[in-house]
């Protein structure tokens, strides 16, 4: 009798081990990698949001990091990128627009936030004292929208021919952050993602009505297309547990 109840014990585990197994190899076969590139000031959140995402799913979510402009500029040179993470609204439409990204993929995954950040206020408070202006970095205009914000709100408070000497441009937002986070400047404009750890009384948020509405859409490319850990990864950025990360980073 024992030996009858080993054996049907053993044939209940086999059967057990098969089924799991058939799923494990099932789950490794559809396993797939996807990259995507992201604009700089969403760099913070991406990775969370890939942890996230990884813990449920057998793909894996690689980035690469840049200002719009310059990424934009790369899928346009034929960047093996599967979606786009942008700080706007504009590159992804165009891309689509030139048949290099996929048309009902567009979705606003964040709307940014501006700030006025300075790590040493003490120094920046002396240094006004002294009379001397202090050197502001913001992100290129030309390629990075938080850039072009900055731009904005000097234009809106009419101090942009009396500060445009003092303007350092960093690549993208990611490096006018280090020009002030190293002292290159004293203060500057970054995206309120990036300063959300500093101190409360170091970054000040500048009001919405001061810049155009920083609306940033994904979209996926042309070359992600049939890559289905891209499709199932962008899926994921539209659920609301994406949407609450989003929002609980420095996002609307």
């Amino acid at each position: 009798m024992g030996h009858k109840i080993m054996t049907k014990n053993w044939i209940i585990k086999a059967i057990i081990g098969s089924f799991l197994a058939g799923i494990l190899s099932t789950s490794t076969a559809n396993a797939g990698e996807a990259l995507m590139a992201v604009a700089s000031n969403f760099a913070k959140p991406m990775q969370q949001l890939i942890v996230e995402f990884e813990v449920d799913s057998p793909h894996k979510i690689s980035m690469t990091i840049g200002s719009s402009g310059k990424i934009y500029q790369q899928i346009r040179n034929a960047a093996p990128f599967d979606g786009f993470f942008s700080a706007d609204q504009a590159k992804p439409l165009k891309l689509v627009q030139d048949g290099l990204a996929v048309n009902d993929s567009l979705y606003t995954y964040a709307i940014g936030q501006l700030v006025m950040w300075s790590p040493d206020v003490q120094k920046r408070r002396a240094k006004a004292v002294k009379g001397a202006r202090p050197t502001i970095a913001i992100a290129n205009p030309k390629t990075a929208p938080y850039g072009a914000a900055a731009i904005e709100v000097f234009k809106h408070t009419g101090v942009m021919s009396e500060f445009k000497a003092q303007l350092v441009y960093g690549e993208n937002i990611a490096q006018a952050h280090q020009f002030i986070a190293t002292g290159v400047a004293e203060f500057g404009f970054v995206a309120l993602s990036q300063v959300m750890n500093e101190p409360e009384d170091s970054y000040d948020i500048v009001t919405e009505d001061m810049y155009s509405p920083i609306k940033q859409d994904f979209v996926l490319l042309k070359h992600g297309e049939t890559n289905q850990a891209a499709l199932d990864f962008l899926n994921f950025m539209r659920s609301k547990k994406a949407a609450d990360i989003v929002k609980s980073l420095g996002y609307k």
